[in-house]
């Protein structure tokens, strides 16, 4: 870790208090798991599904994970077998538009009925017509990946998705979203809605920090920017990019090295409390 990262994380560390529960925002695929064309297999990294369990089992972080996937995916990739992680973890699914509260209770944004009645019909139309990608079918989106083809093929698929699904973004409530190796046309909140929303029902003031790694992930990094709360967000990936983030950490090490600085900034703040 640089010297410029490492005086960036004392100095939002620095705001945490004890009257504060700082909020941990963490995406999933390419900030906590390597991305695996086989999304089965995406497994967190070495060391990282330890280095949560000690944070949550802490007890003074509330974490929550905002993922592109549906919700219920998330939870038994990252507990492991046997479970390393045993506490229910807050999920937003669908970049937002799902919410999985670590109680079970589960919330879904809705499209107007005309935009969800054509959704559904690409989506249909989707399932037996792949375009040559991979079609992934969510309940707010439908979602074409073209990640590990070749440059060619994937220039292939992007352009007729694109076909398919620009003309239908013009329609109320639906939206384009670009990510890496792929496009999705979809309805509901994004992650800066969901960053938005986690910070209003925290106590005024609380810390919160944001980790992702793809373009998706830069709606959240601008909406934790706006916020008036001591914040942070880390752009976590093997190259630098052009982002809004703060902060850029390379994993798998970054993203260890700032779990652990995390757990022991909690830590050391705790000590000087019983000293005091």
């Amino acid at each position: 870790m640089t010297e410029e990262a490492t005086k960036t994380l004392q100095e939002f560390f620095s705001k945490f208090t004890s009257e504060s529960r700082p909020l941990l925002l963490l995406d999933y695929d390419g900030t906590l798991a390597p991305f695996r064309v086989d999304r089965s297999r995406a497994h967190p990294y070495t060391g990282v599904r330890e280095a949560i369990a000690r944070i949550l089992n802490d007890g003074r972080t509330r974490l929550v994970v905002i993922t592109g996937r549906p919700a219920r995916e998330i939870a038994p990739l990252l507990r492991g077998d046997p479970p390393v992680i045993e506490q229910p973890i807050e999920i937003w699914g669908l970049h937002g538009s799902e919410r999985l509260h670590s109680d079970g209770r589960r919330e879904l944004e809705e499209a107007p009925p005309a935009t969800q009645r054509r959704l559904d019909e690409i989506r249909d139309y989707l399932r037996h017509n792949n375009l040559g990608g991979e079609f992934e079918d969510k309940p707010n989106a439908a979602v074409m990946h073209w990640r590990g083809a070749s440059p060619r093929t994937a220039r292939f698929i992007e352009v007729r998705t694109r076909e398919l699904f620009e003309p239908l973004a013009r329609m109320e409530g639906l939206m384009l979203l670009e990510f890496e190796g792929g496009l999705e046309l979809r309805v509901g909140r994004d992650k800066g809605a969901a960053i938005r929303t986690l910070v209003d029902e925290a106590r005024p003031g609380t810390p919160v920090c944001y980790v992702g790694d793809d373009r998706t992930d830069e709606a959240a990094f601008l909406a934790l920017n706006q916020i008036q709360a001591p914040h942070l967000s880390v752009l976590m990936r093997p190259e630098p990019r052009e982002t809004a983030a703060n902060l850029w950490l390379r994993p798998p090490a970054g993203l260890r090295a700032f779990l652990k600085r995390w757990y022991k900034a909690m830590a050391q703040h705790t000590a000087r409390k019983k000293v005091a």
